[in-house]
């Protein structure tokens, strides 16, 4: 028997030299502090093979403060410094409108339940606006559009802010496709957001656990199914649902992710999870288990947007090291990680 361990263990070992460090990285979209590349580390872990970064205007913890840019100029000069690297980023923002603009400079845009009573051609131009804007600054990945469902009128995270085109998914996919439709044309990718559905909920995932086991509809997977080949991306959820899986949330749940996106749906594109230091997570798994149930859940982006507190920033270093010894243990696969990465890259190609 002990020479059996041993044997895995070296073939563990083996296994784990494989995987460079910076296909290790590419895995991670990470937010940061500071307005540019001399204010911070994130230039240096971008060449070091950072996959990706996600960018504020206004800092979490005071909102009268910059986090990374304040006006279009600088934000221009910030991603153009850091797709310098020759490790080109996804340089990612959340931009739906509404109350989720992060970038706020000439233009405000309004909430998807608004945009969804003004017809898919005013769509189609307030889309191309917005896309055209985010390309200008260096964006070339919106974390948008909203695919929940508006089921349920007590929704506090999606329908009380209008962040759905509405209750009918016909309604959503058609609001969704001209939305990516006007991104793609100036060159930015899209993620349908938030698989397998959260307009169903009651809870907030940045605050704690939510279950909608008796809440969740199976026709909120429609835009998934409809749009499947058309985002570049889908974002999971951190809801849990104990009938797709009695175990995990779905951003953790192989048995969400690939059982059921992939394999059952059909898509075969990049998912990236939902913000990874959301209380859904953070309050219930520690940061090793976290990144060791969504690499072998099938995510291939794993998101930490650093948006608790400066001084609890989550630096790339300590992500990579993680995942070394997860890989050293045998905990997750070589194999995983190499999937993910020939995605990522894809998406990468096509930018």
């Amino acid at each position: 028997m002990r020479k059996i361990v041993l044997i895995t263990t070296a073939v563990s070992s083996i296994l784990s030299a494989q995987v460079t460090d910076k296909e290790i990285a590419n895995m991670f979209m990470l937010g940061f502090y500071g307005t540019s590349s001399n204010d911070s580390t994130i230039k240096s872990d971008i060449c070091k093979g950072l996959g990706g970064v996600i960018v504020f205007q206004k800092s979490p913890i005071n909102k009268s403060a910059v986090k990374n840019f304040n006006t279009a100029s600088s934000l221009k000069a910030l991603t153009t410094d850091l797709k310098s690297c020759a490790t080109k980023p996804l340089i990612a923002v959340d931009q739906e409108g509404g109350v989720v603009q992060r970038i706020k400079f000439s233009q405000k845009y309004p909430k998807a339940s608004s945009v969804a009573k003004m017809g898919t051609a005013k769509a189609k131009s307030i889309y191309s606006n917005m896309a055209s804007e985010l390309n200008s600054v260096g964006i070339n990945l919106d974390l948008a559009p909203v695919a929940d469902i508006a089921l349920n009128p007590k929704n506090r995270v999606i329908v009380k802010w209008g962040r759905s085109y509405g209750k009918d998914p016909s309604t959503v996919i058609a609001y969704d496709r001209t939305f990516i439709n006007a991104m793609h044309k100036f060159g930015v990718a899209t993620s349908l957001k938030h698989f397998p559905g959260h307009g169903s909920s009651l809870g907030d995932t940045h605050k704690g656990f939510v279950d909608v086991t008796n809440l969740w509809q199976a026709k909120e997977l429609e835009p998934y199914r409809a749009l499947k080949n058309e985002t570049d991306t889908i974002m999971v959820a951190h809801i849990f649902n104990k009938h797709l899986d009695a175990n995990h949330p779905a951003s953790l749940s192989y048995k969400v992710v690939t059982k059921l996106l992939r394999d059952k749906i059909g898509y075969h594109g990049v998912v990236i999870t939902d913000d990874l230091q959301m209380g859904a997570i953070a309050k219930h798994y520690s940061l090793a288990n976290a990144i060791a149930l969504a690499i072998n859940a099938g995510d291939d982006i794993l998101l930490f947007a650093n948006q608790v507190h400066p001084k609890r920033v989550i630096k790339i270093e300590k992500l990579i090291s993680i995942v070394r010894s997860l890989l050293k243990n045998g905990k997750i696969s070589e194999t995983s990680i190499k999937n993910a990465n020939t995605r990522i890259n894809a998406l990468k190609a096509k930018l």
